[in-house]
């Protein structure tokens, strides 16, 4: 059984979806990310330990190697493609829909910028390693994220910014969510950033990758 959540692991972190899967090639013909959650279903694993040990473990990976340039965005996108497709045989046995998640996440680009590629990554990555992720999307402003967080009760914000213009916004946005929720975590990330200036606008964490943010976040629910 361990060696079949091996399997499901290796095939997210190489984006391996199903057998019909041309890709990778050296891979070609064999089973996919689906027909081994499948068979692990059969062989009565339980979902969690399927979504824990093989789904999750695989984002994780694929996390690692894009924060240490080894892996690409395009590669990125085919490990979430699997995983998702996965995970769809899995909703079934989670009795509530919200019980597979770890915490929350809402994410979005902060006003003045219409940039979305980081956040788009760091959503796959967060969410592979077992958040739910609200992603507001793009320009979004001061008001937006505190309703968000209202409506998101103990939820963490990311918050990306891919313009030095932009960066004065975040710095609000942060200082805003601070006075309104100071238990709210933020982590912030984005081109033009470095620790220093997140510090100073008095962000939790600063997130020079996708994979930061999402250790970050464990680090919470590990109560660390």
């Amino acid at each position: 059984m361990e060696q079949t959540l091996e399997q499901i692991a290796r095939c997210v972190e190489r984006g391996k979806i199903n057998a019909a899967s041309p890709f990778p090639p050296d891979l070609a013909g064999q089973d996919g990310a689906v027909e081994l959650t499948r068979k692990a279903l059969a062989q009565g694993l339980e979902a969690k330990a399927i979504l824990n040990q093989g789904l999750i473990l695989g984002m994780q990976r694929i996390g690692v190697k894009f924060r240490d340039n080894l892996a690409f965005v395009p590669d990125v996108l085919l490990a979430a493609k699997a995983m998702n497709a996965a995970m769809k045989l899995l909703e079934p046995y989670f009795k509530e829909g919200e019980s597979r998640y770890k915490g929350t996440l809402v994410v979005g680009t902060v006003a003045g910028d219409l940039h979305d590629i980081g956040k788009n990554l760091a959503s796959m990555i967060i969410q592979g390693a077992g958040w739910k992720v609200v992603d507001m999307g793009v320009d979004v402003s001061t008001e937006k994220f505190l309703n968000a967080i209202k409506e998101n009760a103990g939820c963490a914000v990311g918050m990306s910014a891919l313009l030095t213009t932009t960066m004065v916004n975040m710095e609000k946005t942060v200082r805003a969510i601070k006075q309104a929720s100071p238990s709210t975590k933020v982590l912030v990330g984005g081109a033009p950033l470095n620790q220093e200036f997140a510090h100073k606008m008095g962000a939790d964490c600063y997130c020079p990758d996708p994979q930061r943010g999402a250790e970050y976040l464990e680090s919470l629910a590990a109560g660390a």
